[in-house]
């Protein structure tokens, strides 16, 4: 059975202080899921938030990484870094990265395949520009960034990755791609997984929608059937608002 995931993704958000005071509210909300829950806060204080989380069903995951295993790299930050904090899940391919860091699937696919190789698990990030909607190219843009990161993979490397379609176009605009498009999305992937690696591999990777996805809407489009969760972005700041919706399952 596929695993229910809301993952938080705090971006560039919360100092420290911050950080321990959502982290207290989050506590509080804590309750018994069948979800797996998972938050990111900023690089700096995922050693904080780990430690504070340690006892909680609470995971504390790292919103981009490197490839290299070390290096002149100024800035950066690798996979051994994270796992030395406790972190063992990483977002590689968000959409910000890709804009404002030039971040291409070549990159990417090296990115994959060095928090693989240090048992790290990837919540791999693709998704359509608004153009690409208009022109009714937004299956062919989506099909092209998953082949190009991740179908160099054996199929038993997917027991560590999770996908998740963020329609560019439906972040941090109030637009939010409808159920209906959303469903037809995550069904095209999960087809285009199965033609490479057959439906019992397509039918056992858990595949999230990143896209303005709010208290008010998560529990509709958590209902369709090839949506498995969620990737939060301004939800996620507000502990209320983020275990609302991971209980819209």
């Amino acid at each position: 059975m596929r695993k229910q995931i809301v993952a938080g993704n705090w971006k560039m958000n919360n100092d420290l202080s911050q950080t321990e005071t959502l982290i207290t509210a989050l506590k509080a909300q804590n309750k018994t899921t069948n979800a797996e829950v998972m938050i990111a806060p900023a690089a700096t204080n995922l050693w904080q938030a780990y430690n504070s989380l340690r006892d909680f069903n609470i995971e504390v995951i790292g919103q981009n990484m490197h490839f290299a295993e070390s290096g002149a790299y100024t800035g950066e930050i690798s996979a051994s870094m994270l796992k030395s904090v406790g972190v063992k899940t990483v977002i590689l391919g968000h959409s910000e990265r890709r804009a404002y860091f030039n971040e291409t699937d070549e990159t990417l696919a090296k990115k994959v395949d060095t928090a693989l190789a240090n048992n790290m698990r990837v919540i791999f990030c693709f998704g359509e520009e608004l153009a690409d909607r208009k022109s009714n190219n937004q299956e062919h843009v989506v099909e092209n960034q998953i082949k190009n990161a991740l179908f160099h993979l054996d199929a038993d490397a997917f027991k560590n990755v999770v996908l998740a379609y963020e329609p560019v176009w439906a972040i941090g605009t109030g637009e939010t791609a409808s159920p209906e498009q959303a469903q037809d999305m995550h069904a095209y992937i999960r087809k285009t997984l199965a033609n490479k690696y057959g439906n019992d591999l397509a039918n056992s990777v858990s595949i999230l929608y990143g896209g303005s996805c709010k208290p008010n809407n998560a529990k509709e489009i958590f209902s369709k059937p090839d949506v498995d969760g969620g990737l939060i972005g301004g939800a996620a700041l507000n502990a209320d608002d983020f275990f609302a919706i991971v209980n819209a399952f």
